[in-house]
């Protein structure tokens, strides 16, 4: 905000005698671009040279907003309109001056509210290229509503051209703009846009591209946690783009990224592959985000998903108190003993055991037992593994399995449909709403205008959670396909698995259990015996359990 000087100056003897107008303007730009290239000085020169012919107006303030959008960003949320409806309460100015009326906002919903409360406190609001708005009359509340129903218009325009022309250039699988991610560079790829600018295209860096294998290798097949792998590459003497050493969420981002497995996403569209970009293979990728979304502290449910581990534990990560739900940590410890001389001694043997989490940090009241040697756990999860294993080579891939996929891709695509039907219903409320809002402002309406911006909002509101919804019902729908889809690789993994598992070093052996296992939990058993409930993943449990319906 300026505060500027008494500018009556040189109009000081003439304006002694008679009353005088304050005069507050308020400046608005949208983007960064309309800041760099002089937009608000150039609405500050129109408005004083504006002022300066009205009679005994004086400009006293002016309220600058850079980089504020007046359709996305409400009211309420703009501090500027905020510090301007608090100075209208208490009287300071007369006049509200702008350079175009779309600066107080592009919303048909909300800124013909905003202008009118203006007024009917007792400011003239004024627009140096459309002059004063008035409510006397019916004209004048629909002239106020069109008004802003136009700027909207206008606004989703620009916006639905820049979305849609980004989509067009993701869709094409093109560069549209931003830091290259790691293992990726960008070089001039040869065509001109309509501005006479060349376009950018990215490039794979070798040395890099390496580095990102590295990466989801050794998170897939080893366990290795993205703190544990940030270290190993910073070890290796490799830097970000930026200079920076890798820390966890850099790991996390190079997992998460698509692009290495060439596809470009922007704005829920994904282009094409672009083979030339493509570092690691779908399968590999679909594997590393499981294993993400199984260690996130935001999962709601229980997952097994291994940790990266030195302790020579089968389990180390993916195992559970039968009695709690606690997860069980690796532990270890070296008992002593007494000789006959009654002197103690340690032995040369170091146990490892695993140690419910709940019970051993006291945070709830588990009465079962507190450790489990993990020899004899780790003996019969092998043991299950083998049978499941030997039941692979007796029980080939079944033909039933695709009915099960059907019937449940049909179920799925039954509640997208609904969904689409809901979301009709409520966009149809929201045109309802829309229309009748020119018809509150003119009094011609049962409902008042207030009572339409509550609902609009609340039916907007409605609409997001049901858009949400649906992205959800497609993105299982996807999932569904692509599970479909990789039955047969599915099916020859485990076969892979069957020749490699008694052979595996332990964190390939960890890793292939945690990817077949869903859920394993230890406790005791009526007769003292340990008793280890182990449930398959529905994707490996059909192979062996024919009977199994996908679910």
């Amino acid at each position: 905000m300026i505060t500027l000087p008494d500018c009556r100056n040189k109009k000081t003897s003439e304006l002694k005698d008679k009353a005088y107008k304050t005069v507050y303007c308020l400046y608005r730009v949208s983007t960064k671009g309309q800041v760099d290239h002089d937009d608000i000085p150039m609405q500050r020169q129109a408005c004083r040279e504006f002022a300066e012919h009205q009679d005994g107006w004086v400009i006293k303030k002016e309220f600058l907003e850079k980089g504020i959008s007046g359709y996305k960003v409400s009211a309420e949320d703009r501090d500027k309109i905020q510090e301007l409806k608090v100075a209208a309460e208490r009287h300071e100015f007369d006049v509200l001056l702008v350079f175009m009326f779309d600066r107080l906002g592009r919303r048909d919903d909300e800124t013909p509210f905003v202008l009118r409360w203006f007024t009917e406190n007792g400011i003239e609001v004024w627009s140096v290229k459309e002059g004063q708005q008035k409510f006397e009359s019916s004209v004048d509340h629909l002239v106020n509503y069109m008004r802003f129903w136009s700027a909207k218009t206008e606004s989703q325009k620009t916006s639905v051209r820049v979305k849609t022309r980004l989509n067009q250039m993701t869709e094409q699988g093109k560069y549209t703009g931003g830091a290259p991610p790691f293992g990726y560079r960008t070089v001039n790829s040869g065509e001109v846009n309509k501005k006479g600018r060349e376009l950018k295209k990215l490039e794979a860096i070798p040395a890099e591209a390496e580095i990102v294998k590295l990466i989801f290798e050794k998170t897939i097949h080893e366990g290795t946690g993205s703190y544990v792998m940030a270290g190993i590459v910073n070890n290796l003497g490799v830097r970000t783009h930026k200079g920076a050493k890798f820390q966890s969420n850099t790991i996390n981002a190079i997992l998460r990224n698509p692009i290495y497995c060439g596809y470009f996403v922007k704005g829920g569209v994904m282009s094409p592959r672009v083979e030339e970009l493509q570092m690691i293979d779908d399968s590999v990728y679909n594997e590393a985000q499981r294993i993400l979304d199984g260690r996130s502290y935001k999962k709601k449910d229980k997952e097994s998903v291994a940790r990266y581990s030195k302790a020579t534990a089968l389990l180390s990560g993916n195992l559970y108190c039968a009695c709690c739900g606690s997860r069980m940590n690796v532990s270890s410890h070296v008992d002593t003993y007494k000789t006959a001389d009654g002197e103690k001694h340690k032995s040369n043997v170091r146990t490892v055991r695993y140690m419910c989490a709940g019970k051993a940090m006291k945070r709830n009241n588990c009465s079962g037992q507190g450790t489990y040697t993990a020899r004899y756990v780790d003996d019969i999860v092998k043991e299950f593994m083998r049978d499941c294993f030997a039941k692979i080579n007796a029980t080939p891939k079944d033909v039933a399995l695709e009915a099960n996929y059907k019937s449940l891709l049909a179920k799925v695509r039954r509640e997208i449909r609904q969904q689409e039907i809901e979301i009709e219903s409520l966009t149809e409320q929201q045109n309802y709403l829309s229309r009748e809002i020119p018809l509150a402002l003119m009094g011609k309406s049962i409902l008042k205008p207030e009572d339409i911006a509550q609902s609009m909002e609340d039916v907007k509101s409605a609409i997001n959670d049901a858009l949400d919804n649906l992205g959800q019902m497609k993105a299982r729908e996807l999932n569904i396909k692509k599970e479909f889809s990789e039955l047969d690789s599915k099916y020859a993994e485990f076969v892979g698995w069957a020749n490699q598992f008694e052979t595996a070093s332990l964190e390939v052996q960890r890793m292939i259990v945690n990817k077949m296992v869903k859920e394993i939990s230890i406790g005791k058993g009526i007769d003292g015996e340990y008793e280890v409930k182990i449930l398959l993943r529905g994707t490996y449990n059909q192979f062996i359990n024919p009977e199994y319906a996908v679910a």
